[in-house]
């Protein structure tokens, strides 16, 4: 039987899940939430789940799997708003980019016979670029060729974690198994830093000395550099995560400004040398990351130790079964 599956947000993470789900209709079915009911309209007609439902508590009641793509902000409420409803045995789980104190939430709030499993989406190689959020961005291949953190509490079933798995690939991703204090160490550096570095940076111009002419040219470079805290950045959600992230967030702003130090000391002390050094191997660094990223073949990077989905092979079988070609045991 085809695993049920209940999407909660149908933003750009959430649909884009679903629209990817929806070659598979024969291993799973979906159904979506969204707080905004033309939202889940809209959500349906473009095929990014099968069905609504506007009811929360009703729509988890026939869920196996049941995916909270949401800002932290409205994860604690949601879980206590379901709680009651999941069936036993039902796996949760959450996209948002720090899970220290989500996963408290779940144990708090979430019933005994469910499963928590914390997950953190990669947006695939070809749309890097991609601009907007929210339904409207939403794309079938969004995680084609990413890769996804997967972390879980200790004691959670191994069918549990293979099924979550399992879907992850089915959306045309790869899994890295973790624990929550590492995938929180990752995302301040590859989510939350950029963001809070294009806060510095706007906080550092705009109505500052100059300002008034110096907004008439900045352009692609000041655009670029500025994005990741763009209009469509929910800002109360980068605000809580950087709290609940606080000492990695610390750590990583303070070797951010060591290294703006040695860039105004080089500057400062007229060693352009260094500085043209310190700029060109900053390149070169940006270049080497696009190539693998865009190669996505991890497992043969050196130094590289991804875990790779055939390792659940060891756990037990889920309801969803084996999806797709496995690599091979080495």
């Amino acid at each position: 039987m085809p695993v049920n599956i209940t999407i909660i947000g149908l933003g750009q993470i959430g649909a884009s899940i679903g629209l990817a789900l929806a070659d598979h209709k024969d291993k799973v079915t979906t159904l979506g939430h969204d707080k905004d009911f033309s939202i889940e309209q809209r959500a349906k007609k473009f095929g990014a789940v099968q069905a609504t439902n506007h009811n929360l508590p009703s729509s988890v009641e026939n869920a196996d799997l049941v995916i909270l793509a949401l800002p932290v902000h409205q994860v604690r409420e949601t879980f206590g708003y379901i709680a009651q409803d999941l069936r036993k045995d039902v796996v949760v789980v959450d996209t948002t980019p720090v899970k220290a104190e989500v996963v408290k939430w779940a144990k708090e709030l979430l019933p005994e016979t469910a499963h928590y499993v914390g997950i953190v989406p990669a947006i695939g190689p070809g749309h890097l670029e991609l601009s907007g959020a929210g339904l409207d961005s939403a794309k079938a291949d969004l995680f084609l060729k990413s890769m996804f953190l997967l972390a879980a509490p200790p004691g959670t079933p191994g069918e549990a974690v293979k099924l979550v798995s399992d879907v992850i690939g089915l959306l045309g991703a790869s899994t890295l198994l973790t624990d929550f204090i590492e995938s929180d160490g990752l995302m301040a550096s590859a989510n939350l830093l950029p963001r809070l570095v294009s806060a510095v940076l706007l906080d550092a111009t705009i109505d500052q000395p100059g300002w008034q002419e110096a907004r008439k040219v900045a352009g692609l470079a000041y655009y670029r550099a500025t994005s990741a805290l763009s209009e469509a950045e929910d800002t109360e959600a980068v605000s809580l995560l950087s709290a609940q992230n606080r000492a990695n967030v610390i750590r990583l702003l303070d070797q951010m400004a060591a290294s703006l130090m040695d860039l105004r000391d080089e500057l400062s002390s007229q060693n352009d040398e260094a500085f043209q050094k310190r700029l060109a191997s900053a390149q070169k660094g940006r270049i080497r990351w696009l190539l693998e990223r865009s190669q996505a073949d991890w497992s043969h990077m050196p130094g590289e130790k991804t875990e790779k989905i055939s390792i659940m092979e060891s756990l037990l079988g889920s309801k969803l079964g084996k999806i797709g070609k496995r690599p091979d045991k080495k």
